[in-house]
């Protein structure tokens, strides 16, 4: 009865000295709620949570070392917009719609640079994706380089796996960061071939167990692939099988990439760059990675990256510029609906002002809790004129933002507080009609394939429902 008591003791002690941390760890209110709760109703589990994945004091720290390497092409690119041309100024004067709000938003918040001469093909299926990518890595002649939060052992990615293996054998450099905790399903004995070969390959924040402190939170969510600094590609798709329509359980996985070529892929290269200094500490000398690139197009195009080590949340912030500045239409997908309070109270002034603002949403859930969390806002959402849609041809993981007629982004950001706070994230952000035109002819043509929330309908759903809407809303902000 005494070790009894003495360890309630102590366990009484933990837990209210692990309070006053969650209280003085600078969160924002929601947030801070929502640990508490967790300690509350899941004391032992909520403790271990948060003193694993929940702190935020080691961030700084953490990400100190990944320092921002200066690129000269993109330095020139930087101060000609910035310094010489004000060319943030240029576009709030000559482009009165979204454009003109975003576009400096990113220049000044992210140090992205506009670029011009790009060519931006939108690709709508595992099936398109996956054949472009492998034709740009067999006709690769100098490098490769990809950076994926999920590489699968599986049917494509041995097909990868087997084209990078060819690659390096013929003397290309073939560099992979992947995600520690995207891939920890990953077996060595995959990895082992590749390494043999030559291809260089390393982890992004590995986690050892018991030591990982928040390592589990601060996730590269990024899917880059850049091939000879001139071929780019950046989207919501993995390397697995599910995008094929190999998953048994969730069906076919709808999903959107871009191919890029042009200056566009400098961005997306020196975003790969970056991240592989902070995993490597190897730092690439920059000429034969940044080729000249001929007469690609005419496509406005900026690359912006966001994550812990940013200063601003950038992908935040112009996701909430676009919404607060559309004019006629906000159309957007994503696999998981959990925003914070800003962004929520962007798409309702939207709809009440007259914005066509719909939302397409899986219909089916890959995770229960966040799925939950994401149903938890329909109603404020439908009662405010947002149409809500649930794709059901399968699992939809699409991360793709249009609004009105020449403004539209396609990235790894998915509309909730882990993709705005937590992650590595990259979007591309597309200032262009025509590619604009195709993201919504596709967005049309998935909601055909769609289920719209009736609010008349939604409203007499049964209680039990709204009460695990309610409990997972409450965890919300950490999810």
């Amino acid at each position: 009865m005494d070790i009894f008591r003495l360890f309630t003791a102590l366990f009484t002690i933990t837990t209210i000295l692990v309070s006053i941390l969650i209280i003085l760890d600078n969160r924002n209110p929601s947030r801070t709620v929502a640990w508490l709760l967790s300690l509350i109703f899941l004391p032992v589990i909520g403790m271990f949570l948060y003193l694993y994945i929940g702190q935020n004091h080691r961030k700084k720290k953490t990400f100190i070392k990944k320092r921002k390497q200066d690129y000269k092409v993109v330095h020139n690119l930087l101060y000609h917009q910035i310094d010489f041309t004000d060319y943030g100024e240029f576009l709030k004067k000559n482009f009165f719609d979204t454009r003109g709000k975003v576009a400096p938003l990113l220049l000044n918040n992210s140090e992205a640079p506009i670029t011009v001469n790009n060519e931006a093909i939108v690709l709508i299926n595992g099936y398109e994706t996956f054949r472009e990518m492998l034709k740009s890595i067999n006709e690769a002649k100098h490098h490769i380089h990809m950076e994926y939060f999920i590489i699968k052992d599986s049917d494509i990615g041995r097909r990868f796996q087997r084209a990078l293996i060819k690659k390096a054998k013929e003397g290309l450099e073939v560099r992979i960061i992947y995600d520690a905790v995207g891939c920890w399903r990953l077996k060595e004995d995959f990895f082992d071939p590749l390494k043999a070969a030559g291809v260089k390959l390393k982890p992004f924040l590995p986690v050892t167990l018991p030591f990982f402190g928040n390592r589990l939170n601060y996730r590269n969510h990024r899917k880059i692939l850049v091939v000879d600094g001139k071929v780019g590609f950046v989207g919501g798709i993995n390397i697995g099988d599910e995008y094929l329509g190999k998953n048994k359980k969730m069906g076919f996985w709808r999903d959107t990439h871009l191919r890029l070529r042009g200056e566009a892929v400098y961005l997306l290269q020196v975003i790969f760059l970056r991240d592989w200094f902070f995993v490597s500490k190897e730092e690439l000398e920059e000429g034969a990675y940044f080729p000249k690139q001929g007469s690609c197009g005419q496509q406005m195009i900026q690359i912006t990256s966001s994550g812990p080590d940013s200063y601003w949340e950038s992908i935040h912030q112009a996701y909430f510029s676009a919404i607060t500045t559309a004019n006629k239409s906000v159309f957007i997908t994503t696999p998981y609906l959990v925003p914070d309070e800003s962004v929520l109270m962007a798409l309702k002034t939207a709809a009440i002002r007259g914005v066509d603002v719909r939302i397409l949403l899986p219909g089916r859930p890959d995770h229960r809790t966040v799925f939950w969390a994401s149903k938890s806002h329909f109603m404020e959402l439908l009662e405010a004129g947002v149409k809500i849609y649930q794709y059901q041809k399968g699992f939809v993981h699409s991360k793709v933002f249009i609004v009105d007629e020449n403004f539209s982004s396609v990235g790894t950001a998915n509309l909730d507080i882990r993709s705005f706070h937590l992650n590595f994230e990259v979007n591309a952000f597309i200032y262009d009609e025509g590619v604009t035109k195709k993201l919504k002819k596709s967005f049309y043509q998935d909601l055909q394939e769609s289920k719209q929330i009736i609010l008349k309908d939604y409203s007499q759903r049964p209680l039990h429902h709204r009460f695990i809407e309610s409990v997972a809303r409450l965890f919300s902000p950490i999810l």
